[in-house]
């Protein structure tokens, strides 16, 4: 789909997991305490904004977790970068290709505000998580007061045909401590591999994470061909909270006969969603009695936010039903569209909702080649940073 270079024009790599990750399949919540969403009404008009400055100058992801009653960590994946200030484009702009962060706050007046905490090495800037690893974030939760960052580690290939010149290697858990400190560079990070635990076909381990009853819940993307027989889509996976210091073994996959196993069969693992995206968010609604689960449609380039209900984490889900009806990106009648354009890493942030008014994210980004300085996403920069939206459910 979207191609990037790595190293000259030989070696390239993507900004977006979420489209095409499908696309490479066929031929082969954060939780927050209930009493959160019993007050969420308080920062309410507290919306959400990604402003240029610290050096940011756009990334997709755009998962979110509440760390006290101030401070919500935000988490970006490839991001462009600059030291120069008021940049009114991107020609020559650095990328820095893995994961950014952000703490936002919202102040006594419901403003919203937001520092980015870019890493520097050799003065350049660089990702926050590997150094000698492209990784990307995934949906963040916090266990026992220790933040856990899911993470996948991608790398670049260009022996792959088509477009998408990267694989999946590995899936790791970042793990902090303690968070407390203001500045998230000064965090001491213990790194937890899954890898040996997550089976083939699996491309997105934690597509959003869900704390619930003793156990971690995610939603992993999973794909598989055997004996004639294709899978795709959303499964459920979880893990016991008390065994993520090592979880490879720990891991369950929830089967179509309603029982937890251990060995993923793709005979008889349930796919719980049919979405079909490496990210997505889950929450639990209060006012509903409900999980919502939010994440964009994969056609039409992602013209689309959608949602789903259950009463239950292992479904039955509902059927998907419109939250955003048009995303301005891909409608050919919005100044914000071009024909390369593409929308995805849907999700909501229930730590600024009120009532039945979701806050809800996206991200658009583009076909073209990103080399050239002409390119819609070098020019515009619109493009390719979270867009807020807060829409009726």
């Amino acid at each position: 789909m979207r191609k990037f270079p790595l190293m000259g024009k030989t070696m390239r790599k993507t900004l977006c997991l979420s489209l095409l990750l499908p696309f490479l399949l066929i031929p082969a919540c954060s939780f927050f305490p209930e009493k959160a969403f019993q007050s969420r009404s308080e920062s309410a008009i507290c919306l959400p904004g990604f402003p240029d400055q610290d050096g940011w100058y756009g990334g997709d992801g755009a998962y979110s977790i509440r760390l006290d009653d101030r401070r919500v960590l935000w988490l970006f994946g490839d991001t462009f970068v600059s030291d120069q200030p008021g940049r009114q484009d991107r020609a020559d702009m650095k990328v820095v290709w893995g994961t950014t962060l952000a703490v936002s706050t919202c102040t006594a007046n419901a403003k919203f505000q937001i520092r980015y905490f870019i890493k520097k090495k050799n003065g350049q800037f660089v990702s926050f998580f590997g150094d000698k690893e492209w990784l990307w974030p995934q949906d963040p939760f916090i266990v026992d007061h220790k933040l856990y960052v899911p993470l996948i580690s991608v790398k670049a290939n260009p022996e792959i045909k088509g477009p998408f010149q990267f694989e999946v290697i590995g899936h790791k858990f970042a793990r902090i401590n303690n968070f407390e400190g203001a500045d998230p560079q000064q965090w001491i990070i213990d790194e937890i591999d899954l890898t040996p635990g997550i089976p083939d076909g699996i491309k997105a381990f934690a597509t959003t994470s869900v704390v619930h009853g003793g156990y971690v819940y995610f939603y992993p993307l999973y794909g598989s061909t055997k004996d004639g027989v294709s899978i795709l889509g959303n499964i459920l996976a979880r893990i016991p909270a008390d065994k993520l210091g090592s979880p490879a073994g720990a891991i369950e996959y929830l089967t179509r006969n309603g029982q937890w196993e251990k060995k993923l069969d793709p005979a008889s693992v349930k796919v719980v969603l049919n979405a079909a995206v490496s990210e997505l968010s889950v929450r639990y609604h209060q006012d509903d009695g409900k999980w919502i689960a939010v994440y964009m449609s994969l056609r039409n380039n992602g013209d689309q936010m959608l949602y789903q209900t259950a009463s239950s984490l292992e479904g039955p889900w509902a059927e998907p039903k419109v939250l955003i009806a048009q995303i301005p990106e891909v409608d050919r009648t919005s100044p914000r569209y071009d024909k390369n354009n593409f929308c995805y890493a849907g999700k909501e942030h229930p730590e600024f909702a009120r009532g039945r008014k979701l806050v809800v994210t996206y991200v658009c980004n583009s076909f073209e080649d990103l080399e050239k300085n002409t390119s819609f996403i070098r020019k515009n920069l619109f493009l390719y940073r979270p867009v807020v939206q807060s829409p009726l459910h």
